[in-house]
């Protein structure tokens, strides 16, 4: 098997044996990265051989770019988890697939698409824009690079030929069944998601793609997030709403379904309006001036 399993971890007992025994089809090396896990985490990883390093977290994006430089990785191809994140039978067994000389050919491709299905409090949410929804999550590990900018998501940037696995890649976190677990993330998430806005308005931005509509998942999503910022403070939480539970049919999603979106749009999405507003309107200090530098254009693991 020519691939190599990387996962990241803090904390993860109610996930990760679950994305664990979903890779057993798969195959290869395994490698968790964790970074201070008292819950154990690590005894679990223990449990199924993983091959465990510790580092401290900063950012998802130089987290995985540590990852990739500092691993003994023996595979070209890498498939990257977060431990609440697990592969459908289906998708286990066509990655084995590929890798052991059947469906597509790998040869002309740098990376591969995996659909993601989120599943919040026990429910499916498949409206809203949440489903289908295409992750980079499989790659050649010479060919992918990060943006530092992203202090809140990550994502796995690929320039060259890609291509979308046919089955599903679940993404569940069993601990945001407890909503004040939920409130607390998203207010930590809200922060970093204001100071990376401020940041681009003070630096300008560099798209680590070409962003456009009509290019592959994450030039799409580059795009979309460009009109993001582009829209009045306080207007795009209620747009955010409206758009994804009327217009993309979120409402069909349930009581549930009813939950995600409107604490998304006007827990998450609307703190984050109210933070970025505060940081204009400070006078320069210590997180100012940490926005004011400038940060590389882009992390690429040496390999």
């Amino acid at each position: 098997m020519n691939v190599s399993t990387v996962i990241l971890t803090f904390n993860e007992r109610d996930n990760l044996p679950r994305c664990l025994e979903s890779l057993e089809p798969v195959g290869g090396e395994l490698f968790i990265v964790d970074s201070g896990s008292s819950d154990g985490t690590l005894e679990i990883a223990a449990r199924h051989k993983a091959n465990v390093l510790s580092h401290p977290f900063e950012t998802h994006a130089k987290q995985w770019a540590w990852a990739l430089d500092n691993l003994p990785l023996t595979s070209e191809w890498i498939l990257a988890l977060d431990a609440d994140q697990r592969l459908t039978p289906e998708l286990a067994n066509e990655i084995r697939g590929l890798f052991s000389g059947q469906g597509m050919k790998l040869d002309s491709l740098d990376g591969l698409f995996l659909n993601r299905r989120q599943v919040w409090r026990g429910r499916w949410i498949r409206h809203g824009t949440y489903y289908p929804k295409y992750l980079l999550k499989l790659f050649r590990r010479g060919k992918v690079h990060f943006d530092p900018n992203d202090l809140l998501d990550h994502h796995f940037y690929i320039s060259g030929a890609t291509a979308h696995l046919r089955y599903d890649m679940i993404e569940e976190n069993k601990k945001e069944d407890d909503i004040t677990f939920w409130i607390q993330k998203h207010n930590h998430y809200s922060t970093l998601k204001a100071r990376e806005e401020r940041g681009f308005e003070v630096n300008g931005y560099h798209s680590p793609l070409n962003s456009s509509l009509w290019g592959n998942p994450d030039q799409r999503t580059l795009r979309l997030k460009e009109i993001w910022r582009s829209l009045p403070l306080f207007i795009r939480p209620s747009f955010y709403f409206f758009y994804r539970y009327f217009v993309r049919l979120g409402f069909l999603d349930g009581k549930e379904g009813f939950i995600f979106h409107f604490l998304h749009a006007f827990w998450f999405r609307l703190l984050v309006d109210i933070k970025l507003e505060e940081m204009r309107a400070a006078a320069p200090g210590p997180e100012q001036s940490q926005i004011l530098n400038p940060a590389p254009e882009r992390i690429k693991p040496n390999v």
